[in-house]
């Protein structure tokens, strides 16, 4: 029953690490996507305010080519973050499945323990009601 118990518990612990990884690279990859934005802006602002938008051009804005560089570099983060998302969300899936497993045990366990003790009272009462009807 204990190690039941720590068992449980550990499955949960297992489940809700697996959660956290799951939510904290999906906040990764939105601030990426959102910083990622915020570049493009800067970039297409950067080249209204130069009047060049060809990259090919001599005079095309150094600040706007560094911040293509770090948007591209975060875009490539994201795509890497993204992979490593669907496979923190197959391990939470798997986690979860286990912890079920367990629980779904533990419950049959506990079913199957109070039926044998209903068994067990039961039998205590017919055989005070047995050696009572032999008194009367």
């Amino acid at each position: 029953m204990k190690s039941r118990d720590t068992l449980i518990r550990l499955r949960r612990f297992q489940v809700d690490e697996k959660r956290r990884r799951v939510a904290q690279i999906e906040t990764m990859v939105a601030e990426f996507a959102r910083m990622a934005g915020d570049l493009d802006r800067e970039i297409a602002a950067e080249e209204q305010r130069s009047g060049i938008s060809d990259l090919a051009h001599f005079a095309y804005p150094t600040y706007a080519k560094a911040a293509r560089t770090r948007r591209d570099n975060l875009k490539r983060s994201a795509d890497e973050l993204t992979a490593q998302l669907s496979e923190a969300q197959a391990e939470l899936g798997e986690a979860f499945e286990a912890l079920k497993k367990v629980e779904i045990l533990d419950t049959r366990e506990r079913s199957a323990e109070r039926a044998a003790e209903a068994a067990r009272d039961q039998a205590a009462m017919d055989r005070i009601g047995l050696a009572r009807a032999m008194r009367a």
